[in-house]
């Protein structure tokens, strides 16, 4: 008999269904999905009014951290702007460096923090794409997982007439 395998994606959905049941996310509220009956990890956000779910992504994140021996994530306000920032002047240029070395935005934005890294991407279409993207990319799987962070903001934005259509800003701080 053959032994048929889930994808990883599909078992971290598995597993953050799971947690979500066990209590895992102690202390937060568990992410919510988009209306219907797709998980708002798989839903697109190559439109104008999508944006990306914090919640979900947060779980997901921590999911694959916690997975790893390491800590949980927090959503953070001021880092949810500057990742906000970030992908909407990306989508606007079409430049993944287009707003500038991340600790200069930190400190513009009255964020002191002794260890900030950042995943920046785009033409992903939804947070499950770029989450895998993220894993399968050796230094972009590194700042996911960096020991230092214990905070996160994330965001998309979409330029339909741009190349990449989506895109991503992911800011983890200490």
């Amino acid at each position: 008999m053959r032994r048929m395998s889930a994808s990883p994606l599909l078992r971290i959905a598995v597993l953050l269904g799971l947690g979500a049941l066990g209590g895992c996310n102690a202390g937060q509220e568990p992410a919510t999905t988009a209306t219907g009956s797709e998980p708002s990890m798989y839903r697109s956000l190559a439109s104008n009014d999508a944006r990306v779910d914090p919640l979900t992504a947060r779980d997901m994140i921590s999911l694959y951290r916690r997975n790893s021996g390491l800590g949980a994530l927090t959503l953070d306000e001021g880092l949810q702007r500057v990742a906000e920032a970030q992908a909407r002047d990306m989508a606007r240029s079409g430049d993944l460096a287009a707003r500038g070395a991340l600790g200069d935005r930190l400190v513009g934005a009255g964020i002191q923090t002794s260890a900030a890294v950042e995943n920046v991407s785009a033409g992903y279409r939804t947070l499950a794409e770029a989450f895998s993207g993220w894993r399968d990319s050796a230094p972009h799987n590194a700042r996911m997982l960096d020991r230092r962070v214990r905070r996160m903001g994330i965001a998309t934005a979409y330029a339909p007439g741009a190349k990449y259509k989506v895109y991503w800003a992911l800011v983890l701080a200490d």
